[in-house]
């Protein structure tokens, strides 16, 4: 039986590949900073070499906005190659290359660590989550008028799919760069943010507000989209469907 390991095992993504891993007869281990047995900061990297002892395949979910990843990333590539992993799997997002975000910026310098790393690799890049689009729009919604990034859309994704796929690619041989994985409609943001109100039965004017700055230009120039890619099937209206109680 593969035995695999998947960081970030307990997080939104992490959780659900996880959950399809484990469906599909797999031996997984979840690791995560409160996880037993494999409670692992990434940063300091404190006990991962028993978390990849045996291992076959690690499938790097764990991120973080607020940094520490490319050490990470370097802790879990050195325990990897120590453990002799034969498949590190990870995942990314559409854009890392095309929009100046500092966060991007990191994405992609995870990416060329693990290139560059001599283990057998497959990356996964996908455009933004249903949930974070969500999360934002309630965040943008807080005030009397919601104030919009002019001229951005974007093309959320299902989650499960996202899951579905890195399991996928787990239970596979090391394939690159994969094509990337987007959501089934590239949507402007006031039609996100319409669909949002009408769910949630809420009412406010919408506000286009333009931005400065090169990440803003790259979202505007639509770096983070992939419409050739859109192979996603769930719907944002479809997703709003389940989550927020007053859809229907």
């Amino acid at each position: 039986m593969t035995t695999i390991l998947v960081t970030g095992g307990t997080g939104t993504l992490g959780r659900l590949v996880t959950e399809r891993l484990r469906a599909d007869a797999s031996e997984v281990r979840v690791l995560s900073r409160h996880s037993r047995p494999y409670a692992v900061d990434l940063r300091e990297g404190t006990g991962l070499a028993a978390a990849v002892a045996g291992v076959d395949t690690v499938v790097h979910c764990a991120s973080s906005p607020r940094g520490g990843d490319e050490q990470a990333a370097r802790h879990v590539i050195e325990a990897a190659r120590r453990a002799g992993v034969r498949h590190l799997v990870y995942i990314s997002i559409v854009g890392v290359d095309r929009v100046p975000l500092g966060y991007y910026r990191t994405k992609l310098a995870v990416e060329k660590l693990i290139e560059e790393s001599g283990l057998g690799w497959t990356v996964l890049r996908t455009t933004q989550f249903h949930d974070l689009v969500l999360q934002l729009l309630q965040g943008l919604a807080k005030p009397p008028v919601m104030l919009l990034p002019a001229g951005v859309a974007d093309q959320p994704i299902e989650v499960a799919e996202v899951a579905a796929r890195l399991a996928e690619l787990a239970a596979g041989a090391p394939a690159g760069r994969v094509p990337d994985l987007g959501g089934p409609e590239v949507r402007p943001f006031p039609e996100l943010a319409r669909a949002y109100l009408r769910a949630s039965g809420r009412r406010r004017p919408l506000l286009n507000v333009r931005l400065a700055g090169k990440a803003y230009q790259g979202f505007r120039a639509g770096g983070h989209l992939t419409p050739e890619r859109a192979v996603g099937k769930v719907t944002f209206e479809e997703f709003l469907a389940g989550r927020l109680p007053v859809c229907g």
